[in-house]
């Protein structure tokens, strides 16, 4: 195998998460939380990571489905993990009500597909493979930016 190969694999799968026997997207964006929980303290390394998983996302996602010879395979997680970093990104509270609440939602979001995910996964490659994630991130930030805002106001 090839070093190349190897490092799609390794990334694509987020170190092999993706290749837990049932729901790897669930287990991604499972991974993504745990990842946050370590480096959150840290803003300025926490936009790092989610940056360098959204760029891995759509270097490797093109060329993953090329060597697993199908579309977005499910052992492909780094959308998801990329996702749920993002779908957590500038909240105002981090309560684990919060981030649970984040995941819940994020996992909804990805597996309902609300417009346009529904048609953006039909792109082909990395495109394909990142949009829906990023649209069911930003849904859920959205929803949890007004959410959280609101109860704060509500409370005052």
């Amino acid at each position: 195998m090839s070093l190349l190969r190897f490092l799609v694999i390794v990334t694509s799968s987020f170190f092999f998460v993706g290749y837990l026997p049932f729901i790897p997207g669930t287990f991604g964006s499972f991974a993504a939380i745990v990842l946050f929980c370590l480096v959150w303290p840290n803003s300025f390394l926490y936009i790092c990571i989610v940056l360098v998983a959204l760029a891995s996302g759509f270097l490797v996602g093109a060329k993953a489905e090329k060597i697993y010879a199908r579309k977005d395979p499910p052992c492909v997680v780094i959308d998801e993990v990329a996702g749920m970093l993002l779908a957590l990104a500038f909240l105002p509270s981090y309560k684990t009500e919060v981030i649970v609440t984040a995941f819940l939602l994020f996992r909804l979001l990805d597996t309902f597909k609300p417009y346009p995910a529904d048609r953006l996964q039909l792109l082909g490659g990395s495109l394909g493979i990142m949009s829906d994630d990023l649209i069911a991130a930003f849904y859920t930030n959205f929803i949890l930016q007004a959410a959280l805002r609101l109860t704060v106001f509500k409370g005052s």
